[in-house]
């Protein structure tokens, strides 16, 4: 039962509900943080949404049964693995569900919230289904799925978003997504076995590039974030800096996954990686003390 137990929660990916914390960007770049009664709703809206984003996350492992057995890592995912069977993983994706929604409505956020979940889900049911199958197509919609997130924040907290947000988080999605790719097509020309129907798209001249220039993308709209009008009137030029960390940031992924071969999974790499990690935590502290202080 013990087993049974823990092979359950791994399959619902509690370390990828680090991928919510997009939820909070709207109450943090807004400086609302502080507001008790936003962070209380946001905060259920993200415990509920990381439900939801599990029940997700058991579909696709269903649908890609077959497809994981072949991959050296992904064989050993509690449904490819046979340590929970079909039956058990629907009735989980029910209960996640169920569970994730009365959470969420019981958070009091404008209903208006259940409509970009309804989105979520049904992007995600056409991805696991079959658009994950076309190149370029299954990368935009990952980066769709966290402008949701942002979207969802942005609702739970009664919070207008600029434009910026929603292009750097669709940017930056789309550079992570990319980046994984590099290690499919890696384990695809290494072993022959190919991990993803998709991969025909793609190889590894084209991703490097792609994450090239995705990654410039991503740092030279944040620079013209930090120096627009809007947020300078706001905030000062002192956010300018900031882009120091975003720059480590970016490169240091790059570094990962181009030279150590480590991009697997973003939210894996996230939690392994203490230079990384004390970049993020050096960008969040230097925009608190821009925004706060």
């Amino acid at each position: 039962m013990k087993e049974k137990t823990i092979q359950l929660i791994l399959l619902t990916r509690v370390h990828q509900w680090i991928k919510n914390t997009f939820i909070f960007l709207p109450l943090f770049f807004s400086a609302q943080v502080l507001d008790s009664q936003k962070l209380i709703t946001t905060t259920l809206c993200a415990l509920g949404f990381s439900l939801i984003a599990s029940a997700v996350y058991v579909f696709n492992d269903l649908c890609d049964i077959n497809v994981d057995k072949l991959h050296p890592e992904k064989k050993k995912r509690p449904l490819a693995s046979g340590a929970i069977n079909r039956k058990e993983g629907v009735a989980l994706i029910i209960f996640l569900l169920l569970a994730g929604t009365s959470i969420i409505a019981f958070s009091g956020a404008n209903p208006w919230i259940f409509t970009l979940i309804g989105l979520y889900l049904f992007q995600n049911f056409l991805y696991s289904v079959s658009l994950k199958h076309i190149a370029l197509l299954d990368v935009t919609l990952i980066a769709i799925g966290f402008v949701l997130r942002v979207l969802i924040g942005g609702v739970a907290g009664d919070i207008e978003l600029s434009s910026w947000i929603i292009i750097m988080t669709f940017l930056l999605a789309c550079f992570l997504a990319i980046s994984k790719r590099y290690d499919d097509v890696r384990i695809m020309e290494s072993t022959s076995v190919e991990v993803r129907k998709n991969l025909n798209g793609y190889n590894l001249s084209f991703v490097t590039i792609a994450m090239a220039i995705l990654a410039a993308t991503v740092i030279i709209s944040y620079i013209l974030y930090t120096v627009s009008p809007s947020v300078t009137q706001r905030l000062g030029e002192e956010s300018f800096y900031t882009s120091l960390f975003v720059t480590l940031g970016i490169l240091r992924y790059l570094q990962l996954t181009i030279v150590h071969e480590k991009s697997e999974s973003p939210t894996k790499v996230l939690l392994r990686d203490t230079f990384l990690q004390t970049v993020i935590l050096l960008w969040v502290c230097s925009f608190a003390f821009i925004l706060y202080l």
